[in-house]
């Protein structure tokens, strides 16, 4: 039976006890929490899961049921885009003929939250020809429900009207990404010019996805996806935004990995900038992973644990 991955992103990242019991629902059937990763500032934490289709979905369908619960988007204020108490529900394929696992799993996660928790469910990714999530949550919580409302929009699964407290859910299936920000010190008008000139839609670089935003400390982030990390390596993307940056007299600050990464990231960026180190028979790092990049582009060293295969192989799986 084909391990799968999810890396489900609920609106809280303050309240530690209400994320400890997120977690513990998500994992209540038996699929493995690999790493959860906590963001104050985005108010948005993002776990990630392991297991076989059946005790992901179970997990996945307990585990949103326990954001909707605890979370009221009535009272949320973070700088992250949210549509959702559990916003965003990806199933990722480890490998590519899990692909069909991953759609039914994705698929059974909708249905159930529609019918049994009765929360709206909007499909993106491989489910719905490509669309990203950023469709749905353009306007926020309000704007989509207009947009519902309006009949420009209709749920897959679940009612046909949008709440306020809870939102909605997007369910998806993608294949692997890496979500990496970078801390620039200036102010949010100059990380979003930054953003739109890296980003994909906006002429930038291929499979990228990026955002401006603003910290509380006055600084700023540019936040982003690498959707296709063979048309753009995560290294070649942060050499993209430091030399973006140094052209408007901006300085880089500390980088933030955003969850785990696949270790041949690491391997194919440091062998770009000629830090390769041994690998293990199985393609890991020994004692440290490789670098993403040279330390001049204020990128943090990543520690094995930090690795998806790292964790995989903890579990036995393949």
């Amino acid at each position: 039976m084909p391990v799968l991955k999810s890396v489900p992103n609920v609106s809280e990242g303050r309240d530690r006890a209400a994320l400890a019991g997120i977690g513990a629902a998500f994992t209540s059937a038996g699929a493995s929490l690999l790493d959860t990763h906590v963001d104050g500032d985005h108010h948005r934490s993002v776990f990630t899961l392991a297991g076989p289709e059946s005790a992901l979905v179970d997990g996945l369908v307990a585990g949103i049921g326990s954001a909707a619960g605890e979370i009221d988007l009535e009272r949320h204020a973070g700088i992250h885009p949210r549509v959702g108490a559990a916003d965003v529900v990806p199933v990722v394929p480890l490998r590519t003929e899990d692909l069909p696992s991953a759609r039914s799993a994705a698929l059974e996660v909708a249905r159930r939250v529609g019918e049994e928790l009765g929360l709206p469910v909007f499909l993106y990714g491989l489910l719905a020809g490509g669309v990203r999530p950023a469709f749905h949550r353009r306007g926020g919580v309000a704007e989509l429900a207009r947009r519902v409302e309006s009949g420009e929009l209709a749920p897959a699964h679940g009612p046909t009207t949008v709440g306020s407290q809870a939102g909605v859910v997007l369910v998806g299936v993608r294949q692997p990404l890496v979500a990496y920000n970078l801390v620039v010190r200036a102010g949010v008008e100059r990380a979003r010019e930054i953003a739109a000139a890296v980003r994909e839609s906006s002429g930038g670089l291929p499979g990228v996805q990026a955002l401006g935003l603003a910290l509380p400390d006055g600084r700023a982030q540019v936040s982003t996806n690498v959707v296709d990390l063979d048309a753009t390596p995560p290294h070649v993307l942060v050499e993209r935004i430091v030399r973006e940056a140094a052209s408007r007299g901006v300085e880089v600050d500390e980088g933030e990995l955003v969850g785990l990464l696949v270790a041949s990231v690491v391997e194919r960026a440091a062998r770009a900038v000629g830090e390769a180190q041994p690998l293990t028979e199985d393609g890991l790092p020994t004692e440290r992973a490789l670098e993403l990049a040279a330390a001049a582009l204020r990128l943090e060293r990543l520690e094995p644990d930090r690795v998806l295969e790292w964790h995989l192989g903890r579990l036995g799986s393949p």
